[in-house]
């Protein structure tokens, strides 16, 4: 009785580089989906707008009353300028 072959078969050879690849292939998506979880939760930083950069700047004494007011106008400007339709 030959239940097994001559030892030619699937499991040997090709079988046990395919099946090699297979494990890395399933360890690589598990990585990679335990990461794309983990990194999809964190919050997103919201990104300060100009005014409030300029008060930020303003309050810690990094510019003067002076140059408050004229960047604060210059913002100003813009801002309306943005909302107008040529």
């Amino acid at each position: 009785m030959n239940w097994y072959g001559d030892g030619t078969g699937w499991m040997n050879g090709a079988g046990m580089i395919f099946m090699g690849l297979f494990w890395i292939l399933l360890i690589g998506l598990g990585i990679w989906l335990v990461t794309w979880l983990t990194q999809r939760d964190r919050p997103t930083e919201k990104q300060e707008s100009p005014r409030q950069i300029l008060d930020r700047r303003f309050a810690s004494g990094e510019i003067d009353a002076t140059a408050y007011a004229q960047a604060r106008r210059l913002i100003d400007n813009r801002s309306s300028d943005m909302g107008e339709t040529k």
